[in-house]
């Protein structure tokens, strides 16, 4: 862990997220896609679902990318540490629910083995600690809970729980129970490992040396924690299969569930 914190001094240059490459450090749209696509010389022609844009319209429930939120609220928080951790040894059962884990090392876990190993029990426990008002702070500072920034008119609206229960809280630490684009979970993936600094994402070129001060929304140490922690997910955990040589890829993987 020691040596993953020290090579986080490097910089985060971009944050991909489905069709999407974002400028971590300016929120500038690198490159954008959203299929199935059409003739922009024809739009008359392309069906409605061509049309929509997915990366800022469309809403998700993204899963265990969510993680990464949650285990940065509890270090900046200061509700967990790198040294603690959660029992991890059973499922949960709370309100007639059970929450369990997929990839289970059926042990007690610290706060870098939730994340890379992936730990919904875990995250549960870690979210709970947090509590439910602290987690709507963050998220609302990450722009998770409202309408996507960026400057295109098709934007989504985050859905969110209502009333906002234990149960809620807890299924939202590992990414279950809320939905948002993948424009907002970019952006703030982004002020995670850049430093902290939540930056509206643009269509427009922004040079670096004319960068709006932007919102502080975590420290910088529990970004270089976080980002560290990443790369160790792409190292370590459940990612390997994104270590490209040469480069120091940092990630987070995660699934939903799809009804068929």
């Amino acid at each position: 862990l020691r040596e993953e914190l020290g090579a986080a001094q490097k910089e985060f240059r971009a944050i991909g997220a489905a069709g999407l490459v974002l400028d971590a450090e300016t929120g500038a749209v690198i490159a954008m896609v959203s299929l199935p696509d059409f003739d922009p010389n024809n739009p008359a022609d392309a069906p409605d679902d061509a049309r929509f844009n997915h990366i800022t319209k469309g809403v998700y429930e993204i899963g265990s990318v969510f993680k990464v939120f949650t285990v940065a609220m509890a270090l900046d928080s200061n509700t967990t540490s790198l040294e603690r951790g959660y029992d991890a040894s059973r499922p949960l059962q709370i309100g007639g629910h059970t929450i369990s884990d997929y990839h289970a090392q059926n042990r007690w876990m610290s706060t870098p083995e939730i994340l890379v190993h992936s730990s919904n029990v875990g995250s549960a426990l870690m979210a709970r600690d947090v509590g439910g008002a602290v987690q709507r702070q963050y998220l609302k500072a990450f722009g998770l809970l409202g309408t996507a920034t960026i400057d295109l008119p098709e934007v989504g609206e985050a859905l969110v729980p209502n009333p906002w229960r234990e149960i809620n809280t807890m299924t939202i630490g590992f990414g279950h129970g809320i939905a948002m684009t993948p424009i907002q979970i970019s952006s703030a993936v982004a002020a995670i490992v850049n430093g902290g600094v939540l930056r509206p994402a643009s269509l427009l070129y922004r040079d670096r040396s004319e960068l709006a001060p932007g919102d502080r929304v975590i420290s910088a140490r529990t970004s270089k924690q976080v980002g560290a922690l990443m790369r160790m997910v792409v190292r370590f955990g459940t990612a390997t299969r994104a270590d490209v040589p040469g480069y120091d890829v940092g990630g987070k993987t995660g699934t939903a569930e799809k009804l068929i």
